[in-house]
């Protein structure tokens, strides 16, 4: 049967494309921007190819130009040390990821199968800091770690979200809820503890949403600005996005180095939009089955 076409279809579908476009055009336009000489930019501001196509950002993002082949493409010829911030982000966000994981998983499966006093009393608490915004907690995190001698280290920067947050107690709470108890109960029979149970049954159960948690909370680690930048202040110590508001700083001939910007923010949101296109669907799926709308 064909599908019949009204005015209210199509203008659902042009809306729909406008909204895509909205989306895809920024990406597009940073693709066309690192794949451009940085000079010709200003002259070629409408074109949407590259402006006099150059591989030249790419190599003063990884340090392969001269100072002097820098200047003459529109750099600013300072060196940035971009495999140390990209070394840093990777250490930074696979660390909080498998620190966060595995704890938030413990006290979820504290939250949901086990009975103590008070239980759902503090997983109501926990609930209520999902609404406090994280920039109220910023203060307090930084003093905390100024107190611990952390700053510019990069376990300063982890420490606030390594072991766990309300938002992954919650997400892994809901899965385990939908698993059977009498899984647990045959288990004691045979004389597990909670702590076998845990981690011989139902963490092998929960594959699928302790992937998905992974990897939103690598996403968002990664994309950190805010708290490593306030942390983290010494050359040592910055991650990918610190540094690219370093790169952003340095204005050669009084302008930025937009080309070499945009290279840069390709190369940085590479490793996501990769990990995503290939977990994208389990992340769906797993976020629907845990019951978040």
């Amino acid at each position: 049967m064909r599908t019949r076409i009204t005015w209210g279809r199509a203008l659902a579908w042009i809306v729909l494309w406008l909204f895509v476009l909205a989306t895809v055009l920024p990406f597009y336009w940073m693709l066309r921007t690192a794949f451009s000489d940085n000079q010709a930019l200003a002259a070629q501001s409408f074109s949407l190819l590259p402006a006099d196509f150059t591989l030249g950002p790419f190599k003063r993002v990884f340090g392969l130009a001269t100072p002097e082949e820098a200047l003459a493409e529109g750099g600013s010829g300072a060196s940035l040390s971009f495999w140390l911030y990209l070394r840093n982000s990777l250490v930074v966000a696979t660390a909080v990821t498998v620190g966060q994981v595995l704890f938030s998983s413990m006290a979820a499966y504290a939250f949901a199968r086990l009975s103590w006093p008070g239980r759902d009393a503090w997983f109501a608490v926990f609930l209520g800091a999902l609404l406090v915004p994280p920039i109220f907690t910023s203060l307090p995190n930084f003093l905390t770690i100024k107190s611990l001698g952390l700053l510019n280290t990069l376990p300063g920067i982890m420490l606030p979200s390594l072991f766990m947050t309300p938002f992954a107690i919650f997400f892994m709470r809901q899965f385990f809820l939908g698993i059977p108890k009498e899984i647990d109960e045959a288990a004691m029979i045979d004389g597990a503890k909670p702590w076998r149970i845990f981690f011989r049954i139902i963490l092998p159960i929960s594959a699928a949403p302790v992937t998905t948690l992974g990897i939103l909370t690598f996403i968002n680690t990664w994309n950190e600005y805010f708290w490593p930048l306030l942390v983290g202040q010494t050359e040592e110590s910055k991650v990918l996005t610190v540094a690219l508001g370093v790169f952003r700083s340095q204005t050669p001939q009084g302008a930025p180095d937009w080309a070499g910007l945009m290279a840069a923010s390709l190369v940085a949101a590479l490793p996501i939009v990769i990990l995503y296109a290939v977990f994208g669907r389990r992340v769906i799926n797993s976020i629907g089955f845990s019951g978040i709308k």
